[in-house]
C-alpha cells in the first residue's frame, strides 16, 4: 500500500509565497493497493489535480472515502474530472445521517445556485454508500470507519493491507472532555482505528496556545495529536489539516514542538505536505525534498 498527499491544509484553501513548502490545498490523499481500484480520502481542493491523473490512467473504478461533509472536504468533488466521463464508477462513502442520505447531502453542495452541474447529471456512474463500521473488503484491503469528535457527522478511516495498516483522522478533537492520563484508552474517540498503525494522518492544527480559545471546535494541538499517537502505539505520527493561517515557518515551529514531545523515541512525527509519497513499508517517512524549499516569508 502506498499514499500520496494532493492537499492538507485544513478549513480553506490557502495558496500563496507563505505555503509553498508545504502547500495550500485541502484535504486529499490517493491510496494505491496492490490491487484494487483506486481509493481517495477526502475530496478537497487538492482533489483536482488528482482527478486529471486518474483520467489519463484511464481509472474505470475509484472509491472516494469522506471524512465528513464541510466544505474544505467535499469542495474538490465537483472539479474531479473522473466524474465528467462515461464508463467510470465512483463510489462515494460518507458518514451515516439518521436525517438525509449521503447522496441528498452531497447534492446539496453540487446543485444550483452553488455549482452548475448537478450530481445526478454527470456521466460517471456514481453509487453513494454509508461509510462501514464493521468493515468491508476493497481489492487486496479491508477498510472501515468509525464516528470521531468533530462538529457534525464525522468519521475517521483505517485501511489495512498486507499486514500494513493506515488510519486517517484528518478533522479530530480526542481531548474534548477527557483526558488522555486518566481516561480508559478503549473509550477515546477513534482509538481502534489508529491503534498500532503504522501510519496515522492526524489533524495536527493548532498549537497549545492556540487551542485555549480554539477548544471545541472539533480540532487538535500539537501535544493533544502527540500523546493521541503514544497512548495508541502508532509506530508513524504524520501532522495533518494544517491552519490555513500557518506559515511554512510555523508549521515548522509546530513540527518541532511535536519532536520535543515525542521525545527520543523512534520515528519522530513528520509534517505532511503536498506530493508527499507514503510507502508503508519505508523505514522511515520523506522530509520535504529539495526542490519543494523556498525561502521562508
Amino acid at each position: 500500500m502506498r499514499a500520496r498527499i494532493w492537499g492538507c491544509r485544513g478549513s480553506i484553501a490557502s495558496p500563496g509565497p507563505h505555503t509553498v513548502r508545504y502547500g495550500g490545498n485541502t484535504s486529499c490523499v490517493e491510496v494505491r493497493l496492490a490491487d484494487g481500484p483506486v481509493v481517495v480520502l477526502d475530496a478537497g481542493t487538492g482533489m483536482r489535480e488528482l482527478g486529471g491523473l486518474l483520467v489519463a490512467e484511464g481509472e474505470r473504478e475509484i472509491h472516494v472515502l469522506l471524512s465528513h461533509l464541510h466544505l474544505d472536504h467535499l469542495q474538490g468533488l465537483a472539479f474531479f474530472a473522473p466524474l465528467y466521463q462515461a464508463g467510470v464508477e465512483v463510489h462515494l462513502w460518507g458518514p451515516p445521517s439518521p436525517v438525509r442520505s449521503l447522496e441528498s447531502r452531497i447534492s446539496s453542495y453540487m446543485s444550483d445556485p452553488l455549482f452548475p452541474v448537478s450530481l445526478a447529471d454527470v456521466p460517471a456512474t456514481v453509487v453513494c454508500h454509508d461509510a462501514p463500521f464493521d468493515g468491508m473488503p476493497l481489492g487486496s484491503a479491508e477498510f472501515g470507519a468509525a464516528p470521531v469528535m468533530h462538529r457534525g457527522p464525522t468519521v475517521g478511516y483505517r485501511i489495512e493491507e498486507g499486514g500494513k495498516s493506515l488510519a486517517y483522522l484528518p478533522d479530530h478533537e480526542p481531548a474534548l472532555g477527557t483526558s488522555f492520563r486518566t481516561s480508559e484508552v478503549a473509550w477515546l474517540s477513534g482509538y481502534a482505528l489508529a491503534l498500532r498503525a503504522d501510519v496515522l494522518l492526524h489533524d495536527a492544527q493548532y498549537t497549545e496556545e492556540e487551542f485555549d480559545s480554539h477548544r471545541g471546535w472539533g480540532h487538535s494541538s500539537v501535544r493533544h495529536v502527540v500523546d493521541y499517537a503514544l497512548v495508541g502505539d502508532v509506530r508513524q505520527l504524520v501532522l495533518f489539516h494544517h491552519d490555513p493561517a500557518h506559515s511554512d515557518a510555523q508549521l515548522e515551529e509546530l513540527h518541532e514542538r511535536a519532536c520535543e514531545l515525542w521525545g527520543d523515541r523512534a520515528h519522530p512525527p513528520v509534517l505532511a505536505y503536498e506530493g508527499m509519497d507514503i510507502d508503508l513499508d519505508a523505514e522511515i517517512l520523506p522530509l520535504v525534498p529539495a526542490a519543494r524549499i523556498a525561502p521562508a516569508v
